[in-house]
């Protein structure tokens, strides 16, 4: 899944940020506010697309037997995504 613009922008502030407290300066507490708020963001859209990925899942043993957890088959029938 690609990384939209906006999450581009999200990760690059708080890189910015993280340089900034690592200065001599450090953080304004307007700062460490707004930080905390964009490490929140990044990590629950993180979240949705792992999760995304792991229902999307289908896994497979040596002999070509499909082996998935019945707990992700059961989710992909919830969503339509699968028809047994």
């Amino acid at each position: 899944m690609a990384e939209t613009d906006h999450m581009m922008a999200v990760r690059s502030r708080i890189n910015e940020l993280a340089a900034k407290a690592k200065s001599p300066e450090g953080l304004t507490e307007d700062e460490v506010a707004e930080r905390a708020d964009l490490r929140a963001e990044f990590l629950d859209n993180f979240r949705k697309s792992f999760r995304s990925q792991v229902e999307m899942l289908q896994v497979y043993d040596e002999n070509g037997k499909e082996v998935t957890p019945e707990k992700v088959k059961k989710i992909q029938r919830d969503k339509g995504l699968r028809g047994n």
